[in-house]
């Protein structure tokens, strides 16, 4: 077996909506320890986290500069889970220092601001991962192996969806849920697109291969939060024709997170659901319906032993689907240090955040132009 990563946290905090699953997923197969983290600017935050985590308050900064100054030699990656907002300093710096970064999507709030990264990491020639993690559940990777094997035929359509209740739904006193002050504020990309957006960004690419090329959106607030866009509705164009709708809202009473993706080709279709994880729906030009999980005979990905950690019937979760994708930056760690060239069919780094908030930005364009735009 490969030795263990070390890795530090920026952010992740026992305050974070996102510390205990990164903590969790990045454990769970034996890849990656976690030894040190600079968790939270609020001081009692930071060594409380560090105390739940048994990592030593040696090793607890209150300093992000501090930390990476004094662990270069410690870590084998680290790893920023700081508020969309606040990513680009911590990875710039990170990435100058000479470390692996693993960031949490998105990347940053706007198309410059990633470009910026990137030539960061093109010059330092670094390794830099982007987390998204539902591309990390194997009957998805299951349905992209389907596609690339051309099960479906030519893909025409694909329409994906993630609706949330958050921003309108009531807590068990009758009042609103608040969220995070950070995520009550818009920038030229709306919070709701970083948030959700880039998934939907990022699985239509991950199974199809295609870029956008035009779209139309239509961006609201339909929530408690009238300030702020929780809904949008999207129609885009990709290349090689393949026609696409996505929704994502925050705004969606009932639904605590609907993702649903649903692929239409010439031969075929398949659709699977966020919350039936296990199971991929196939249907073929004949009219038959197929049910398909790990253990059918022709599952060819989600069959495999890293997938397998108890036997099917057993039902595996996000939490899992986040270690899953640990695993593959796991190898991918260790291919870059033997060339800097890497590549993983998993690991998705810059250049793809950047082509995922392009994209946002021109769905926001859109809906305030109230038009048809080209994504560029």
């Amino acid at each position: 077996m490969p030795d263990v990563l070390r890795l530090g946290f920026i952010g992740g905090g026992m305050d974070s909506a996102v510390g205990d699953t990164h903590f969790i997923a990045s454990r769970m197969d034996g890849r990656f320890g976690v030894e040190a983290g600079c968790f939270s600017n609020r001081a009692e935050i930071n060594l409380q986290t560090g105390e739940k985590w048994h990592i030593s308050t040696k090793r607890c900064y209150p300093d992000i500069v501090p930390f990476l100054e004094k662990e270069k030699d410690r870590l084998d990656a680290v790893v920023v889970l700081t508020p969309t907002p606040d990513h680009v300093e911590p990875v710039v710096t990170a990435l100058e220092l000479g470390y692996p970064v693993i960031c949490e999507k998105a990347l940053a709030t706007s198309a410059a601001d990633a470009c910026r990264i990137a030539a960061v990491r093109q010059e330092q020639r670094g390794f830099l991962a982007v987390t998204y993690n539902y591309s990390g559940y194997p009957m998805l990777r299951e349905l992209r192996h389907w596609i690339r094997q051309g099960r479906l035929g030519l893909l025409e359509q694909i329409h994906i969806e993630m609706p949330q209740e958050g921003f309108a739904r009531l807590d068990r006193h009758g009042l609103p849920m608040i969220p995070q002050p950070w995520r009550l504020t818009d920038g030229n990309i709306p919070t709701l697109s970083l948030d959700l957006g880039v998934h939907l960004h990022h699985i239509i690419a991950f199974l199809s291969g295609e870029k956008p090329m035009e779209l139309v959106a239509l961006q609201s607030s339909r929530g408690r939060f009238r300030k702020i866009t929780d809904n949008t509705i999207c129609i885009a164009r990709y290349s090689n024709d393949l026609e696409c709708s996505l929704w994502f809202s925050k705004a969606a009473l009932g639904y605590r997170n609907g993702l649903k993706v649903r692929v239409f080709g010439e031969q075929a279709a398949a659709e699977w659901r966020q919350t039936d994880p296990e199971n991929l729906l196939y249907y073929d030009e004949r009219g038959r319906q197929f049910i398909i999980d790990r253990s059918d005979a022709d599952v060819e990905v989600a069959c495999m032993a890293r997938y397998n950690r108890f036997k099917v019937g057993h039902p595996a979760g996000f939490i899992e689907a986040f270690a899953n994708l640990y695993w593959d930056i796991a190898n991918a760690i260790e291919a870059s240090r033997q060339n800097a060239a890497h590549s993983s069919e998993y690991v998705y780094g810059a250049s793809h955040a950047v082509e995922g908030l392009i994209m946002l930005e021109s769905m926001a364009r859109s809906s305030h132009e109230r038009g048809w735009v080209t994504v560029e």
